[in-house]
């Protein structure tokens, strides 16, 4: 087992790393304060913004990014306006911010995914670190495990005992292949030694149907979609993917609670301009980005949909991006997932 967990999790908390990443930085920032000030975005914004959002409308994504967006418009005294770019599990929008111009004025608001898809694409249309200029991140929180009522497990453990004794003939549905929610479910195939088949659907509207049909056994989806579910009776929360319960489901408890200590997946959103973006622009986004996280309206927003604001600077979410990207791509490869 434990040459299995070594294989697909560096051993780290998001928490954690972001700790780790505060303290380098904040030596840094201190040493070069003085020497390096970063001046203020002189005439910026001029005109309006355009956040693009590489999601369908209605999703989470989308509806934390409006919430932002809403915010961030007000401080920095601009409309954004949102342009829901859909596609390629966010490479469509993410390569038109890439291509953009890296005046400020356009920005892009990306999921725990967009670590995931340099593992999962051969060839992508950018850099997914060279070509955007990270603002920092905006939110995150856990995955919910559910299964269908049919399904006897009432927690984790016997969720794996149930499954052992029908090796192969269990489904989980995923809202597409190599998605965070579909690679949750395979880092708990790895760290429990267990077989199931996937069901990719295009989006979580899709998958619900059959989910609550039994057509399917189990998902992981986010609170927002699935609580509703879970509090009418239609669905059973077995956990969540976070090392602390969610406010929002406080009776639910986590892997680590439930016999699986290093088992961890984080649904984190942020923001990104094209990578060109000059730093006094990233750093006057990232100020008032600050304000509107702290703001209590924005986390009450959040915590309704299962999320809470993560202030942090541009270095931070820099480095989470540069420490996600090895950490996805040793779950794809234990899991046997090969790259499009």
């Amino acid at each position: 087992m434990q040459h299995i967990i070594n294989a697909v999790d560096s051993g780290d908390t998001l928490m954690q790393r972001l700790l780790r990443v505060l303290a380098f930085f904040a030596g840094i920032v201190a040493a070069s304060a003085a020497a390096q000030p970063v001046a203020p975005a002189q005439g910026f914004p001029s005109r309006p913004m355009r956040l693009v959002v590489p999601f369908a409308p209605g999703g989470t994504n989308d509806v934390i990014g409006r919430i932002v967006a809403e915010k961030l418009a007000t401080r920095l005294g601009q409309p954004i306006v949102v342009d829901n770019r859909g596609g390629a599990n966010m490479v469509l929008g993410s390569e038109i911010v890439a291509q953009a111009g890296p005046d400020g004025h356009t920005m892009l608001i990306v999921a725990a995914g967009f670590a995931v898809n340099p593992s999962l694409r051969r060839k992508l249309p950018y850099d997914s670190m060279r070509d955007f200029a990270p603002i920092g991140l905006v939110g995150g929180g856990p995955y919910l495990m559910v299964v269908h009522p049919s399904v006897p497990a009432k927690s984790v453990g016997e969720f794996i005992a149930w499954v052992k004794a029908r090796p192969g003939r269990v489904d989980f549905a995923s809202v597409g292949a190599g998605s965070p929610p579909h690679l949750a479910a395979e880092l708990l195939k790895v760290m429990a030694g267990i077989d199931m088949q996937h069901v990719p659907y295009k989006g979580g509207g899709a998958v619900l149907p059959d989910l609550i049909a039994g057509r399917v056994s189990m998902f992981f989806g986010s609170i927002s979609t699935l609580r509703p579910q879970v509090e009418s009776g239609k669905l059973r929360a077995i956990a969540v993917t976070t090392r602390k319960r969610s406010p929002a489901m406080p009776a639910i408890p986590t892997f680590p609670e439930s016999g699986l200590p290093e088992y961890e997946v984080n649904g984190w959103y942020g923001l990104l301009a094209p990578g060109k973006t000059p730093r006094t622009i990233v750093a006057h986004i990232n100020r008032e980005l600050q304000q509107v996280l702290n703001d209590r309206d924005t986390r009450a927003r959040f915590e309704q949909r299962g999320m809470e604001p993560l202030p942090g600077s541009a270095e931070q979410f820099a480095a989470l991006i540069r420490s996600e990207i090895p950490r996805w791509a040793k779950v794809i490869r234990a899991a046997g997932i090969r790259p499009e």
